[in-house]
């Protein structure tokens, strides 16, 4: 018979680290009752971030907007400098 192991990694704020460790062994409970599960285990290991926190899409998507907003605004003073020139 063939097995596969399956491996999940998760990084949570360490004052939710139990909580979040309950839930998943609570969510294994429930998946023996419909699979048929082989060993196992919940690890915990304490890690330092050590580098700048990414941004996510939503924060680019938000920059971005911000930015194309600028040049909107650049652009429509210079429109305005330009036709103030010409009249």
């Amino acid at each position: 018979m063939l097995y596969k192991k399956i491996t999940l990694e998760l990084i949570v704020i360490a004052d939710e680290a139990e909580a979040v460790v309950a839930d998943l062994d609570a969510a294994l409970d429930q998946m023996e009752e419909r699979h048929t599960l082989f060993g196992g285990g919940i690890e915990t290991i304490g890690v330092e971030h050590t580098g700048t926190r990414k941004r996510s899409a939503l924060a680019h998507t938000i920059a971005a907007g911000k930015t194309a907003a600028g040049a909107v605004r650049t652009a429509r003073d210079s429109v305005a400098v330009a036709f103030r020139a010409v009249i």
